[in-house]
């Protein structure tokens, strides 16, 4: 199964998604795929929040950043949380080594393997969309490509389910899953 989780900033959709996974492997071994650069210290202290957070819920966790379609998912995981679609998005356009223009095929490469890999795969994305704010010629290309990236996973999915305020808001379910 694949579900999306979509929300602002600090809208509850982490949290969510751990929580979803954490339901669906019932007990079962978890990976979590981080996608942030670990470069930084506003990154390092980002990352040592969502470590905190995550402590204890029997996550694995795996910092690949860029170049998805390089991934060799290690075995025996049920579940997996690949956190988050936007910063992967931005490593992969914007790296010296990421994938450039090939940030599509990375992108969805790794997805592929993630789902080929574990029975439930559930991927949090951002919705910066609605600021109403014209950016530069980069920012647009980006967020042009978070959306298309979004509408894919979207098509894709079993579940879109939107963080709001930490409410869940269930916009798409197939039957049968």
């Amino acid at each position: 199964m694949l579900i999306l989780v979509t929300g602002g900033a600090a809208s509850g959709k982490s949290e969510l998604a751990e929580r979803i996974v954490c339901e669906l492997a019932d007990g079962k071994p978890m990976l979590y795929v981080a996608a942030m650069e670990t470069e930084g210290e506003e990154a390092q202290k980002r990352i040592a929040r969502h470590r905190a957070l995550r402590a204890g819920k029997g996550f694995t966790t795996w910092e690949h950043a860029k170049r998805f379609d390089t991934m060799t998912v290690p075995s025996g995981y049920t579940a997996a949380l690949f956190e988050c679609m936007s910063n992967a998005l931005a490593n992969e356009m914007f790296s010296p080594d990421g994938a450039g223009n090939n940030w599509n095929h990375s992108i969805i490469s790794g997805i592929r393997t993630l789902r080929a890999s574990c029975e439930h795969v559930v991927v949090v994305s951002n919705d910066i969309f609605t600021d109403g704010v014209t950016y530069d010629e980069w920012t647009m290309r980006y967020l042009h490509a978070l959306g298309c990236m979004n509408q894919y996973l979207a098509e894709q999915a079993d579940w879109v389910i939107e963080s709001v305020c930490g409410i869940p808001i269930v916009h798409k379910k197939r039957e049968n899953t």
